[in-house]
């Protein structure tokens, strides 16, 4: 039995891409940056003696606020190779769509909720992506999006002002704290719960998971690969043929999403210079 063990821990299948690896270290990084630096910013009325010595170990406020919007634009800038790197792999290689929501995932999400519950023997057999990991994901997605709309609006307050009433402004703060807000709960309480307590999850350093771990969490998955099925094989012509037009389209693309990044945080000048010291 313990031999058997043994094979099963050796036995690795590969789960994550050395970019996707990448992609995510420098996503928590900023994430972990953004936190430390927005929340001083968002209770900045609290009278709290530990976020006022955040305050002062980062530099101040103004300091805070650089370090925010750098970390802001690192996040935007991976955002726009993920997004890249998604229609390459749809488009060109035409890899599966695991992690497009699906019905058997709300089917996987009661089954699980009623194996918690010990209503049912077992959990349920999930494929590439379970139904956690996509809500995690497509979350993610949207949360980028309105921190990145409200962020603008934060950011260029004399433009918003200019194409929407004023009112605007307070509601983007209010809506910008209270996501960055959630976001911080969903990452602390949901996805370091289930990553690194429930069982400590390697695969985005390592890249790869046991065939323990790949029988326990994605069983459909590992079945797929050991039949064969799991890679569709491409013709080398086509797959030239899909990179001569996808590559320039990306191009373009890229440079307008780069080009409107610079507009954003280059946009209007807003800080108030204070006076020198006497």
């Amino acid at each position: 039995m313990s031999s058997r063990r043994d094979v099963e821990r050796a036995r690795t299948y590969p789960r994550f891409t050395a970019s996707v690896r990448i992609q995510h270290a420098l996503m928590a990084i900023s994430f972990l940056v953004l936190t430390v630096t927005g929340l001083p910013q968002k209770y900045i009325y609290v009278n709290s003696d530990f976020l006022d010595a955040i305050m002062g170990l980062l530099g101040g406020i103004e300091s805070v606020r650089i370090q925010h919007r750098i970390a802001a634009t690192v996040l935007m800038l991976v955002t726009v190779y993920h997004l890249m790197e998604v229609a390459y792999r749809v488009l060109v290689s035409r890899v599966r769509l695991s992690m497009m929501p699906r019905f058997q995932d709300a089917v996987d999400a009661l089954r699980r909720v009623r194996y918690n519950l010990g209503l049912v023997p077992t959990p349920p057999r999930t494929d590439r992506f379970t139904w956690e990991e996509k809500v995690e994901y497509w979350s993610l997605l949207w949360g980028t999006v309105i921190m990145i709309g409200t962020g603008f609006m934060l950011w260029n307050p004399i433009a918003t002002a200019r194409f929407l009433p004023g009112q605007f402004i307070p509601v983007a703060q209010v809506v910008h704290g209270g996501e960055a807000l959630l976001a911080i709960l969903a990452v602390v309480v949901w996805h370091f719960y289930a990553v690194h307590v429930r069982q400590w999850n390697r695969s985005m350093f390592t890249g790869e998971l046991s065939e323990r771990e790949m029988v326990e969490e994605h069983p459909l998955d590992l079945g797929r690969i050991k039949a064969g099925t799991n890679d569709r094989a491409v013709d080398p012509r086509e797959l030239a043929r899909r990179r001569r037009w996808f590559l320039p389209v990306a191009g373009v693309v890229t440079a307008a999403l780069l080009a409107g990044i610079y507009w954003f945080v280059t946009f209007e000048q807003t800080a108030i210079t204070t006076l020198p010291s006497p």
